[in-house]
């Protein structure tokens, strides 16, 4: 039992732990009871307007450097290293 604590404290600390966790009890049976999961998705179609998205992203693109441009990026590195 910590020292800086009257037992009146620790009573309430009790009582509202076990106030918090009926709580979340009786919220979870009604919630079931009543049926309320997440929304469910949007099923509407999509508006013909708008054109269709793509599930993927663009191809990556990479380009080499010359060896005077890794310098040039190296230099940089260095000087935003040492502020």
């Amino acid at each position: 039992m910590p020292e800086h604590a009257s037992t009146l404290q620790l009573i309430g600390v009790a009582v509202l732990a076990v106030a918090t966790v009926a709580w979340a009890v009786v919220l979870m049976r009604l919630l079931r009871r009543t049926g309320l999961q997440a929304p469910a998705r949007r099923t509407t179609p999509a508006l013909p307007a708008l054109p269709r998205q793509r599930r993927v992203g663009p191809a990556l693109e990479s380009v080499e450097l010359t060896p005077a441009e890794k310098d040039a990026f190296a230099g940089l590195a260095r000087q935003l290293a040492n502020g």
